[in-house]
């Protein structure tokens, strides 16, 4: 029987009721990806990307992120008029979902999480 050859790890997060000024400030979105980083071990490839867009509906309007990484992938969208943050952690190199997702939920101060995590054989 051959062994399954784990290709990548993802983590998935909703975050509900965040705190709006956080959400809500581009600064605050760099800084929550730079120390994301040095928590997971992830070496940042280039400037994260962070504009403010989606003005045409009030749920869609907000930042969004894209931070690529050495091995994959740090996305997010985040929703002034809900007060919520869709957050994807996508790597090629395996890391602690679990510390992730509490930082996540801290550093936004949610309220509520949900999340999933698969691996990508």
């Amino acid at each position: 029987m051959k062994k399954e050859i784990i290709y990548g790890w993802e983590l998935i997060l909703n975050l509900y009721d965040c705190d709006l000024e956080i959400i809500s400030s581009k600064k605050k979105i760099a800084e929550y990806v730079d120390k994301l980083c040095k928590l997971i071990k992830m070496k940042k490839f280039g400037k994260a990307q962070i504009p403010y867009f989606g003005h045409k509906k009030p749920h869609t309007k907000g930042y969004s992120l894209i931070q690529l990484i050495e091995t994959s992938s740090i996305t997010g969208h985040f929703s002034e008029s809900e007060k919520s943050a869709y957050i994807n952690i996508f790597s090629c190199k395996a890391f602690d979902y679990k510390k992730a997702k509490e930082f996540t939920k801290k550093f936004f101060k949610a309220k509520r999480v949900k999340s999933y995590f698969i691996t990508r054989p």
